[in-house]
Parts: C-alpha cells; sequence; structure tokens
C-alpha cells in the first residue's frame, strides 16, 4: 500500500527527474500525482495555484500507470511536465518550476529575508513534519479519522467493510512508524510542545500580514503551510490552533490557493516577530537536532541522543535528513560573504549549525 508507507510522508530530499525524454504533450498541462493526506504533495499543489500553472491534481488510484511510467522512487507528489518528464521530492520540484516561471518570485529581494525564507522552508518540511506524523497517530481519535481518509484514497468506491478493514490495517502500520520522525514517550512532549510554541510565535506575526514575508508568499510558507494544513485536517491538533491560533488559521486558508496582494518586507520590519522563531525553534530545537542525525550518518551510528533546549532527544537517524542539512549549508555559502545575513544568523544561535 503505497500511501500507507512512510514514504508518503517523508520525501526524500534529493531530486529525482526520469532520465527518458518524452515528446511534448499537445496539451501544455502538468500532472500532479499526490493526495490531500501529503503534506509535501499540497504544497506543490499550492505552488501551481500560486503561479497559474495549468495542472491536473491525481491520486495514485486514477493514475497509477503514469505513476509507474515516471516514479523512480515509491514517493509522492510525483509532477510530470508538459514535455513529459517526472520529478519527485517538493523542494526541487518547486525550485525546478521557479527557474522556469519566475514572477511572481517566492524569493523576497532582501537577502537577510530570502536566506531566512530558505532556512524556514528546511524547518517546515523537516520539522515541521515531526508536528504532524505525531500528531496524526498519537491518539486514537487521530489514527481513526486519518487512516480512514486514507483507506478512500486506497479503495474508492469500496465498501464500508473493506474501507474498515483497510483503515485498520493502515492504522497498524502507521502507528509502529512514528519513530521514524523520533516520535516516542520520551520526546512526545517536546514535539507538541514545538507545535504550540510556534504557533505562539506565529500568531503575532501574522497579525499584520498575508503571509510569512508580507503580501506575497515566500518559499518557506508553502513547506511549512504543507504540514499545518494537514494538521488542520486532524482533530487534535485542530483543536489546538481554533483555540490558539486564529490568525494561523486564516494563513492555512489562504495559501490554499495564494495570491499577491503586494511586496514582501525588509528583515527591519519582520525582525521582532521572526528572530524569536529563530531563536527559539530553528536554533534551540531543529539545527542542533539535524547536525547530531548527520553526525550520527557520518559516524555510522544505529541511533544518536542530543540535548535541545527542550531537553534530551533520541532517535534512529535519517539519510535523507543528513543530505537536506548539506544542502541547506551549500545554500548558505551563497549568503556568507553578505554581512547582514550573517550577523542574523550569529544573532539568532544558527551560524554554527551552518558553517
Amino acid at each position: 500500500m503505497a500511501l500507507a508507507n512512510h514514504a508518503f510522508f517523508a520525501a526524500s530530499r534529493t531530486a529525482v527527474i526520469t532520465a527518458e525524454k518524452k515528446e511534448p504533450q499537445t496539451d501544455p498541462q502538468y500532472h500532479l500525482i499526490g493526495a490531500e493526506e501529503s503534506p509535501y504533495s499540497v504544497k506543490v499543489r499550492s505552488y501551481l495555484r500560486y503561479k497559474q500553472l495549468g495542472h491536473e491534481w491525481l491520486s495514485r488510484a486514477e493514475a497509477n500507470d503514469l505513476y509507474r511510467q515516471h516514479a523512480k522512487l515509491p514517493l509522492i507528489p510525483l509532477l510530470i511536465t508538459p514535455e513529459g518528464h517526472g520529478l519527485q521530492d517538493s523542494t526541487p520540484i518547486i525550485e525546478t518550476l521557479e527557474s522556469a516561471h519566475p514572477d511572481p518570485s517566492i524569493h523576497p529581494d532582501d537577502s537577510v529575508c530570502r536566506f531566512v525564507s530558505c532556512l524556514l522552508e528546511e524547518f517546515g518540511d523537516e520539522w515541521g513534519n515531526k508536528w504532524m506524523f505525531h500528531y496524526r497517530w498519537a491518539r486514537e481519535a487521530d489514527q481513526v479519522a486519518c487512516s480512514k481518509r486514507l483507506a478512500s484514497l486506497l479503495a474508492p468506491g469500496a465498501d464500508e467493510q473493506t474501507l474498515n478493514q483497510t483503515a485498520a490495517t493502515i492504522r497498524e502500520r502507521m502507528i509502529d512508524r512514528v519513530w521514524f520522525v523520533g516520535s516516542s514517550e520520551k520526546t512526545a512532549r517536546q514535539i507538541e510542545d514545538s507545535f504550540k510554541d510556534t504557533l505562539a510565535l506565529l500568531e503575532p506575526h501574522l497579525l499584520n500580514r498575508r503571509y510569512l514575508f508580507g503580501e506575497r508568499p515566500a518559499f518557506a510558507d508553502f513547506a511549512l503551510w504543507g504540514q499545518l494544513y494537514n494538521m488542520h485536517r486532524d482533530p487534535t491538533p485542530r483543536g489546538i490552533m481554533e483555540l490558539q491560533a486564529p490568525k494561523t488559521i486564516s494563513w492555512i486558508e489562504r495559501m490554499n490557493n495564494p495570491t499577491a496582494h503586494g511586496s514582501f518586507e525588509q528583515w527591519p520590519s519582520l525582525k521582532r516577530t521572526l528572530l524569536p522563531l529563530l531563536i527559539d525553534q530553528v536554533a534551540g530545537l531543529f539545527l542542533p537536532w539535524s547536525k547530531a542525525n548527520a553526525d550520527a550518518i557520518a559516524g555510522g551510528r544505529e541511533s544518536f541522543t542530543v540535548k535541545l533546549r527542550s531537553g534530551e532527544w533520541q532517535q534512529k537517524p535519517q539519510k535523507y535528513h543528513a543530505r537536506s542539512l548539506m544542502a541547506l549549508r551549500q545554500r548558505y555559502q551563497a549568503f556568507e560573504s553578505n554581512a547582514d545575513a550573517r550577523d542574523v544568523m550569529q544573532e539568532t544561535g544558527c551560524l554554527d549549525f551552518l558553517v
């Protein structure tokens, strides 16, 4: 069951493009194979909507032959271009499309904002996924709700007994996989506190602006939104948001079909409310965890323990996270000579993990 596989929720960070080139299609439409329950799939769909790129949204059940023809890894989303190229992994998909369709840009002109957006994009994809996956499978109400939605995707049109059996199989499988994002009895409180703390930091930031960096969505919006949009579909995190984060919910609704209403802001106007997020969540939790994971991979260790701001964290290392940190460090090299960007990374405590 591909949709019940963990790859459905946590995509590899390595770009995959099918080697075989097809003749251009007469219909200049993108085909996006994904699922509503996949934060990385809806992330790409939101981007396509923002750029007004014609596309067809397809499930695996609807497009299995097309998926098998173009997919090189058992992952969604899979985007098939009008020229017949298949692309996988949400971040490289968006980067590839942005090169071809740069207007309106998702990258702020301000160099500090541009890198902070890239950093928060990584934070959303990699750390935000811990919130989403943990909450989805930690409690019975969320397990039942999501497993039923996934069963409907896997077996559209099936009778109720079949759907219930499929849902039970999915639920059993996914509960056993929460270790993949580091969720355990020991880390559960840290994950949930991180989610709630992030909501508390986003609320004042989104008080008087439509998107994270001003009046149009940036790179970071799509990644963070994909996780929070899916969390808003599950009972427990949705209830937390409804109580604590009305501005964040409004942003979630906007990002489902985002539009540009104006310009990006400059760093000085964003600093007051974005700096705490970088200090508390990115430098305090995400980057030290990411470095410890990469060190464990390099050392060939089967598990690692790291002291985060929230306490001691232990999990099995994940290879794609190590590649992801390497890519982020390479991205930072383009900004390293910029004194303002370096000063902000130094001020937040992020710099030590990026060089």
